[in-house]
């Protein structure tokens, strides 16, 4: 039930006031409402000259760290960030967790539970998982946080924290190609932006009614003016300036060949596609028989179809080497959970294909009579046309 924001402000306050504060994060705007700082995150530390809050904020463009002294200058900090239109709180103490969300009407919805944690362990498996991106985080009330969906996504930042260089620093462009309702874009711009990083997000998707609701929610979250999204196909859509970095993630059959062919022309500098369905091989391979002696692979539907998804992206990743990427096909979320669970993970290099590597990739086409949509899409990219994707 809603209740008077001002009165739950005024508890919000009291919590973040109380020594027992563990941590807390405010976030998005209220409607509206423009905030001069766009996100917030406070936690006691200690340090040499004795016990702080270390108050981390962000106005969109840099992240901003001091550690306050406690007294009335706590009490300053803390009064200046309530006056903040923020449209969520997320409040931890020892004792007790408070969530708070600003609803259009200007009201509180809030959300009280006691704080639970486990007994402390010595090692070992019964460890508590420890996520890239808290669980408790504000964006979960914004795109769902079922312990699914917490997996999936903490799944994917580890794909996209090992493919990123530690030492990364300056702005990042990144596209989501068939982002759909976007929710693994929304979590890779957080994670992104937590490590400090100066982000400009462009997130594609066919539907313009998707296009409208990611956009609605860039601007709950007060980051409409760093997330964007545009509604065209995949090859077509208007990119302007080239990413360095393209998502695409359960892209259907050839739209994940798609992607990676605006990728390469793009020159994109990493790339994460987790390819979602595989039909165009598997029909190539019902039209004419399998080399010999591997019949028993292709004679039965089922098997012809998993050894589709196989020989897909094994020939995705030996293109992607051929025009300078390193590449690598991982597993980025446990089989339990979904099927689709492949990670195409690439890096541009720049370096010429050797011809070694030109010649496994034409011997395994011509083995099996196949014509990948990728090398159909990258050999007319490389032609001279009146009207080029833009870059």
């Amino acid at each position: 039930m809603p209740e008077p924001l001002d009165a739950a402000l005024t508890e919000v306050r009291a919590l973040l006031l109380d020594p027992a504060l563990t941590r807390a994060v405010a976030a998005g705007r209220r409607r509206g409402r423009h905030p001069v700082v766009i996100r917030a995150e406070l936690r006691p530390v200690t340090l040499k000259a004795g016990p702080r809050l270390q108050i981390a904020t962000s106005d969109g463009t840099r992240p901003y760290t001091r550690n306050v002294a406690l007294g009335p200058e706590t009490v300053q900090a803390i009064d200046e960030l309530l006056a903040e239109p923020f449209g969520n709180w997320h409040v931890e103490t020892t004792d007790a967790t408070l969530q708070l969300r600003v609803t259009k009407s200007g009201e509180a919805q809030v959300h009280r539970a006691a704080t639970s944690r486990p007994a402390a362990t010595t090692g070992g498996n019964d460890r508590t998982k420890e996520y890239l991106l808290d669980p408790g985080d504000p964006i979960f009330a914004e795109i769902g946080g079922s312990a699914a969906k917490r997996r999936q996504v903490d799944a994917f930042l580890r794909a996209l924290a090992a493919t990123l260089p530690d030492e990364l620093t300056g702005p990042l462009r990144v596209v989501d190609l068939g982002c759909g309702n976007a929710y693994l874009t929304f979590a890779a711009y957080r994670y992104l932006t937590s490590r400090g990083l100066d982000v400009q997000l462009i997130g594609v998707d066919v539907r313009e009614d998707q296009r409208r609701r990611n956009t609605e929610l860039a601007q709950r979250l007060g980051w409409a003016d760093q997330v964007s999204f545009v509604a065209g196909t995949i090859a077509d859509a208007v990119v302007d300036p080239a990413p360095d970095l393209v998502l695409a993630l359960h892209a259907c059959d050839t739209a994940t060949d798609e992607a990676l062919a605006r990728a390469v022309r793009w020159e994109a500098r990493w790339v994460l596609a987790a390819p979602c369905c595989h039909h165009d091989l598997a029909k190539q391979l019902r039209a004419h028989p399998a080399p010999a002696p591997y019949e028993l692979l292709t004679r039965q539907g089922i098997l012809r179809e998993r050894f589709a998804d196989v020989l897909t992206d094994a020939l995705r990743a030996g293109l992607l080497r051929v025009h300078g990427y390193r590449a690598e096909v991982v597993e980025f979320v446990d089989s339990q959970h979904t099927p689709r669970n492949l990670l195409i993970r690439a890096r541009r290099t720049g370096a010429a294909a050797t011809e070694p590597q030109r010649a496994e990739y034409r011997e395994l086409v011509n083995q099996w009579q196949v014509t990948p949509r990728l090398e159909t899409l990258l050999a007319a990219g490389e032609q001279p046309t009146d009207q080029q994707p833009a870059a």
